[in-house]
């Protein structure tokens, strides 16, 4: 059995040719790639299939029966352009479109800056007065 313990004193073996191949940067690069496949494979794939809706910018038109509830940026609410009072004010004329065959359509139109609590007392009205068409009015995006 031997040993190779280097070059012993007297020889001079510095300028021998080496014949192994120098994988460390092989290696890293390897590496480099595992990584990058590990954090974009399950960006890529998903677990739940689901059918997303495809989204079409169709301009509505609003119907003479449509009712349109408005929000100003201090909050004041307006039926069309009549001021309420109050939420219940706003609530019990909603059951009177409510009531209607078939229901009309409710738009809010709130202002960018208005508080969002304003247009949820809206939302509540409308909840409460039983309209089940609502839709929120906004401005195109540039």
């Amino acid at each position: 059995m031997a040993m190779n313990l280097g070059p012993t004193l007297g020889t001079q073996d510095d300028d021998e040719v080496i014949g192994t191949i120098n994988t460390t940067p092989l290696v890293d690069v390897m590496l480099v790639l595992l990584i990058i496949f590990l954090i974009t494979i399950p960006v890529v794939t998903t677990s739940i299939k689901v059918d997303l809706p495809k989204e079409q910018n169709v301009v509505r038109e609003a119907k003479p029966e449509t009712v349109v509830i408005s929000v100003n940026r201090a909050g004041q609410i307006y039926l069309y352009d009549t001021p309420m009072q109050s939420n219940q004010d706003l609530q019990t004329r909603l059951q009177k479109f409510a009531a209607m065959k078939p229901q009309p359509d409710v738009q809010i139109r709130g202002d960018a800056q208005s508080a969002f609590e304003s247009v949820g007392r809206v939302m509540y009205a409308v909840q409460r007065a039983g309209i089940t068409q609502v839709g929120f009015i906004t401005d195109p995006a540039p």
